[in-house]
């Protein structure tokens, strides 16, 4: 482990000092002004947060997407004033109107930052330990990125190489996504990740003592990371010239990610409020505010000052972010001149296009044929990875089970790992038992850009995964969820592994979109509607939770229409429909059967399949009363768990065959059997429907 650096060549001036004492104040009247929020943590980071953005980062303030810039993840977001303070006095956009308007309707200063509200802001940060695992994902994107478009450049020579910021406080490395996330970063030997612990001993409960006791800087050692420890100064401010030189060795090691310790002192340099709990979630108080500006040469009558010599001076950062571009611009013109084919890719990948052709090779199988929807996904990957070359992913250890492996000579991994087909650019992620990282670092790498990411686990476990599942849909993220083993169908695994009241509770998740399909070739559909779905003709993007089945479903013959989530699969023979069968996945078929039944009693049945409520809803009114006549009362819904999501759809007349309660251990056939998802039981209450309907 390095000690705390004694020399380096950062330039800091008088003015680089009220700077940062000028964010310090804007973060304590912010907080004061709202009557709520966390000012402690924003004013003692304000000397690292200013020292990345000032002195370190590569980034232009007048393109704030500008696809060369260095990424800055702040994962302690309940701390938005670290950021917001940084981005207003280095010009992207924010004013000090916008930090008086802090935490109030309408606001560009939300209380936690929020990506695509605030220029700036590359992804939406609060839960904790969310930041830390999409900055993983970041650094994964970018090496990812490097090796689609340059991959034989020298390490650091290439306009794809940047780095991957992020601050973290003690609550981030309680969460044990960090640690997840972590492991996964140190195995990967991600040297274009720099993250910055803000360790000041504070959390709610008081001193971090009252819950750990670990040495979190040993715990980075043994992940693998590169480890510095920077004491502050004798006042016990965060000592700039100590991070900044912290930072310059860090970025002179590539084949490990740096973990940078900051000891710092909670609102630094508050009389009173400093190091205590109450500085870290509310107001310091008017008293408190005046004392703290008189420590620090402010006048305590006023409130937001901001010098003209102190915003001439930060907002010269809109300068250097010129120059910096200017500079990149001349190697990526030089790259584009030396690879003209890789150039005409990125441009056709930045902008949100997809090969021409790609739709031509999604098979098409055979009806008739019994096949697994997770095989289906899995064939339908594999022709899409050979030619859409952004397209990437993997699973939690469960690819072999979730079918995601797009390419099995080729590993996402660092090129000393002792697998054959590992490969620092490769196309199969190995995300490891880590399922909520992985979701957040798929969010990581979303937000990154230039590639397409999806990745797979187990439905049950979308538990483990339901935060960032639900950011990614609060972000309007592209990425794509691979659920397999979706019901009780999967059998003898038991209740444990079976899910009932998953597919309700994810639909739930406003902006989610989840697809259930019914066969194999409504899942070559799903796949397509989704990767559609990815580019930028649909504007913001969308996440998908794709679930499917572990066990062999009939093949029907592929239907368009799949892809409006919703549409007639069978039509009613004999007349005009005296019932409506809606269904799902696996329980289509079962409502396949019913209808034979029914129809050879004489009664004209429709079989409606709806692989995705969310898509149905988006279709207009006259399309969804095709499908579900609102003449026709008497309807049948049917999925294997609980029933929420279906009331809506059958009304008063109608029934529900579903699982109110867990599974067990058994064959799925008999599980199907026993809990009543036969043709016999549907038939049974679509006439129960229909006696109903006619009262």
């Amino acid at each position: 482990m390095s000690t705390k650096p004694t020399t380096t060549d950062l330039e800091w001036t008088e003015l680089d000092q009220r700077a940062v004492d000028t964010a310090r104040i804007l973060a304590a009247d912010a907080v004061q002004k709202v009557g709520n929020g966390h000012p402690g943590t924003a004013m003692s980071l304000a000397p690292a947060a200013y020292t990345l953005f000032q002195k370190v980062m590569r980034h232009d303030p007048a393109d704030a997407d500008w696809v060369g810039r260095d990424r800055f993840v702040l994962s302690a977001g309940h701390s938005s004033l670290t950021l917001y303070t940084q981005l207003y006095l280095a010009g992207f956009g924010l004013e000090l109107d916008d930090l008086k308007s802090f935490r109030t309707w309408g606001s560009k200063t939300p209380g936690h930052p929020e990506y695509g509200h605030t220029t700036g802001v590359e992804t939406t940060t609060g839960p904790l330990g969310q930041g830390v695992a999409n900055a993983v994902g970041m650094a994964m994107a970018a090496r990812f990125e490097r090796g689609l478009f340059d991959p034989d450049a020298p390490a650091g020579e290439s306009p794809f190489d940047h780095f991957v910021y992020c601050i973290a406080g003690d609550g981030c490395l309680q969460e044990g996504i960090s640690a997840e996330a972590s492991s996964l970063a140190g195995h990967q030997k991600l040297g274009n990740l720099i993250l910055l612990w803000d360790d000041n001993h504070i959390s709610i409960e008081g001193d971090t003592e009252t819950a750990v006791s670990e040495d979190t800087v040993k715990r980075y050692e043994a992940y693998g990371w590169h480890v510095q420890r920077v004491e502050p100064q004798e006042n016990g401010d965060l000592d700039p010239a100590a991070i900044y030189a912290a930072i310059q060795e860090a970025k002179a090691v590539t084949d490990r990610p740096s973990f940078i310790a900051m000891r710092s002192i909670i609102a630094w340099p508050a009389p009173n409020a400093q190091n205590t709990e109450a500085a870290h979630g509310s107001a310091l108080g008017d008293d408190e505010v005046a004392a703290t500006k008189r420590v620090l040469g402010f006048d305590p009558e006023r409130t937001f000052e901001v010098s003209d010599e102190v915003i001439e001076h930060t907002r010269k950062a809109l300068e250097r972010g010129k120059q910096a571009k200017a500079d990149w611009e001349k190697s990526f013109q030089e790259w584009r001149s030396n690879n003209p084919e890789r150039a005409a890719e990125f441009d056709r990948i930045a902008a949100g296009e997809l090969p021409k052709g790609w739709e031509d090779t999604i098979p098409v199988f055979e009806p008739g044929k019994a096949v697994a929807t997770r095989a289906a996904s899995g064939k339908v990957l594999q022709a899409l990875g050979a030619v859409i070359p952004e397209l990437w992913g993997g699973s939690a250890d469960l690819a072999g089970s979730n079918n995601t492996t797009i390419d099995k000579t080729s590993s996402f991994l660092p090129a000393d790992n002792p697998l054959p087909e590992a490969n620092p650019y490769g196309r199969t992620i190995h995300f490891g038992i880590r399922e909520h990282s992985m979701a957040a670092e798929m969010n990581g790498i979303a937000l990154h850009g230039n590639t397409r990411v999806y990745g797979g686990t187990f439905l049950v476990f979308s538990d483990y995964m339901r935060n960032a599942v639900r950011l990614s849909a609060l972000m309007h993220l592209p990425v794509t969820y691979v659920w397999t083993h979706d019901s009780i169908g999967l059998g003898e695994d038991g209740p444990t592994h079976q899910p009932v009241e998953h597919l309700a509770s994810l639909r739930a998740i406003p902006g989610l979109n989840i697809v259930r399909p019914a066969d194999a070739n409504e899942t070559a559909i799903a796949w397509r509607e989704i990767l559609k779905r990815w580019t930028k003709e649909f504007g913001k993007g969308t996440p998908h939770g794709l679930a499917l089945t572990r066990q062999g479903v009939p093949t029907y013959e592929p239907n368009e229409d799949a892809a409006r989530g919703g549409y007639v699969l069978l039509e009613a023979e004999g007349g005009e429909p005296r019932v409506i069968l809606i269904a799902t996945g696996s329980e289509v078929h079962v409502a396949v059967g019913a209808r034979e039944q029914l129809q050879a009693d004489g009664v004209p049945t429709r079989v409606v399949s709806m692989p995705s409520v969310e898509w149905f809803e988006e279709q207009d009114q006259g399309y969804r009363d095709s499908v579900l006549p609102p003449s026709v009362k008497a309807r049948v819904a049917v999925e294997a768990g609980i029933g929420l999501t279906w009331h809506k759809y059958v009304g008063d007349a109608g029934r529900i065959v579903s699982l109110e309660h867990f599974g067990a251990s058994a064959d799925g056939k008999v599980l199907f059997k026993e809990y009543g998802f036969t043709a016999e039981n549907v038939a049974a209450a679509a006439r129960e429907s229909i006696a109903a309907a006619q009262r």
